[in-house]
């Protein structure tokens, strides 16, 4: 990968000429966002977030911790030891910049469940924390690495959205889903950013349904933390 997003993080933490990143996905059309807000303080943030924010405890891990702004608040405001990691180097580089001196290059998926130090008592997963899963099959792992790393007190904050409503309704009323997938949540993005193309990557956005039946078969409890005002949600998972 190019990197893409990592970079306008980075860009814009040094001033760099930051421009808009543009993200098109395989069921919508090219949009802006903007750069500036991934460094948002917690009163720019949803209310989904600010109610990840308080609902955090004891030693967290930040699942793509972006830009570093839920790392900041918790270390700085909540005073919790937090552990940002995101796979972007870029966006480890701004978060160190921004005075995040412990956060690592790290993918969750690789994190060693044995050793004593990776246990947490909160597992932050925002900004749509189901979408590295990439595809539904992929959600029982992902679920079981999550739940190894958790203390025995220990919860898992994650946030997605139903996007069922982004289909279209047939006349009796239901949806029109593409065939070419095995769930209408699985969608590919793209990431443009100063004239370059990242490669094209899986992100998933799923249900809570179907998010509190996986989290069932793999031996977590699930409950709705809260609504948002759009489809989306923020769910609590423990042992």
């Amino acid at each position: 990968m190019k990197d893409l997003f990592g970079k306008a993080i980075l860009d814009y933490q040094t001033n760099n000429a930051p421009e808009n990143l543009i993200t098109e996905t395989s069921i919508s059309e090219a949009d802006e966002m903007s750069v500036a807000y991934l460094f948002r303080d917690f009163s720019a943030m949803p209310k989904i977030e600010k109610q990840a924010m308080k609902m955090a405890k004891g030693k967290v891990l930040d699942v793509g911790c972006g830009a570093g702004s839920h790392s900041l608040y918790l270390r700085n405001d909540k005073k919790l030891e937090v552990l940002p990691i995101d796979i972007s180097a870029n966006a480890i580089e701004a978060c160190r910049l921004r005075g995040l001196e412990n956060a690592t290059i790290q993918d969750v998926m690789k994190m060693d469940s044995n050793d004593p130090g990776n246990k947490f008592d909160t597992i932050l997963l925002l900004m749509n924390g189901t979408g590295i899963c990439g595809k539904l099959q992929n959600i029982s792992d992902f679920l079981r690495q999550l739940k190894s790393l958790l203390s025995p007190n220990g919860q898992i904050l994650i946030d997605s959205s139903d996007i069922i409503y982004m289909f279209d309704e047939d006349e009796d009323g239901g949806k029109w889903i593409p065939t070419d997938r095995d769930y209408y949540g699985e969608i590919t993005f793209t990431v443009f950013y100063k004239n370059e193309k990242e490669e094209p990557f899986d992100w998933l956005y799923v249900d809570y349904n179907t998010l509190q039946n996986a989290a069932f078969a793999n031996g977590l409890q699930c409950e709705l933390a809260l609504e948002g005002d759009h489809y989306d949600y923020l769910a609590r998972l423990t042992l």
